[in-house]
């Protein structure tokens, strides 16, 4: 049973940081890809970024020069560090890490950023 373990995810005012961090655990194969979505209220579940296990990257356009993703190969663990973070920025945050077979997701972290 995979199992995606987060944390990191708080209130923070605008301008500020946080950094979101993902255990996973459980699976015989490799996670190929690991990474982060975010769902504001009302609105779907969109890509934030994602890391490959040779550490190719990829950013939603809206976060590009303000968060950097990260991986730990070795610990099966995918970090977020979220800077000059906006209002915009707030929601839930998924973890997510694939194999080449099935995907798995986190139970999801509340980032608020206030005003």
């Amino acid at each position: 049973q995979v199992q995606l373990v987060e944390s990191g995810g708080g209130l923070v005012q605008a301008g500020g940081s946080l950094r979101l961090s993902c255990a996973a655990s459980g699976s015989r194969f490799r996670f190929n890809v690991m990474g982060w979505y975010r769902q504001a209220p009302g609105e779907q579940r969109d890509l934030v970024a994602t890391i490959t296990a040779g550490g190719s990257t990829d950013y939603a356009d809206s976060v590009k020069g303000r968060f950097t993703i990260s991986r730990d190969n070795a610990k099966n663990t995918v970090y977020l560090q979220m800077n000059n973070l906006k209002p915009e920025d707030t929601g839930v945050y998924y973890c997510l890490a694939k194999t080449l077979v099935f995907q798995h997701w986190g139970q999801g972290t509340q980032v608020t950023v206030s005003s």
